[in-house]
């Protein structure tokens, strides 16, 4: 079986369509290897926003275990937070991030989101976002075409705010039950702090992961339709240098 599908580009993203989801993380991980290796060259250190989701879990594992990549040089931030759950709750995306990236690999500083009032979070989360320029960002797609959680009713593609607090919409949150993360749409909240999607652009470089049938709809959306935020992902097209990784299952073959 070969290992890419199809490779092609739409606008400027460039998209890489893979045999199964293990082979499409293996590839995302190294290729945001090279883009952390790359800034790390070019100017000392990294700057890198992680999304924290099962789409990620391939590609974050060979991202660890990349021994190319200087951690002690690497800067992390996370994209998303709920608001209201327990600090030990294990949907929070920043004990996701905690298992499956900063407690394997040494690095120079984690800033996390929730470790205050979300209206105060906001603006110590975007000043700490904007003191040097972002070199890598490491995203999913959302069922409704979210990035971050940026969904389709606040998506703003010029967003004056690099930070905000939103409130989620009912396909997020269902996404959250699909995934396996909560029992059922009830016990999911309703308001998250996110970072905003310019602020998500703003990345030197973007490594989009999206495995899954029930992505499918979402990656046609964000290929074909027009740019508008009732794809938010659309936005994604006009990157100079956004990647998206699909699986089989994912790949939306017209």
């Amino acid at each position: 079986m070969s290992e890419i599908i199809r490779e092609f580009r739409v606008d400027k993203l460039q998209v890489k369509a893979y045999s199964t989801r293990e082979l499409m993380g293996h590839a995302a991980g190294r290729v945001a290897a090279e883009a952390i290796t790359k800034a790390i060259a070019r100017q000392g250190a990294a700057r890198v926003v992680f999304a924290a989701a099962p789409s990620q879990n391939e590609t974050l594992a060979t991202l660890t275990s990349d021994t190319s990549v200087d951690w002690s040089k690497v800067t992390a931030f996370h994209m998303d937070e709920y608001i209201g759950l327990p600090e030990d709750a294990p949907q929070r995306f920043s004990r996701y991030l905690k298992e499956r990236v900063f407690s394997r690999v040494p690095l120079a500083a984690v800033h996390l989101l929730g470790l205050q009032p979300p209206e105060r979070e906001c603006g110590y989360y975007a000043n700490l976002l904007a003191e040097k320029p972002i070199d890598v960002v490491c995203l999913g797609i959302g069922e409704n075409g979210h990035i971050a959680f940026n969904d389709p009713p606040v998506a703003d593609f010029n967003d004056p705010q690099l930070v905000k607090i939103v409130t989620l919409d009912v396909p997020c949150r269902q996404q959250q039950v699909n995934d396996g993360c909560f029992p059922d749409i009830g016990a999911v909240p309703e308001t998250a702090v996110t970072l905003t999607i310019p602020a998500l652009m703003r990345g030197a470089t973007l490594i989009c992961t999206v495995p899954g049938t029930t992505k499918r709809n979402a990656v046609r959306a964000t290929l074909y339709e027009e740019f508008s935020t009732r794809c938010p992902a659309t936005i994604l097209r006009t990157h100079d240098d956004c990647t998206l990784f699909l699986d089989a299952d994912s790949y939306p073959d017209r």
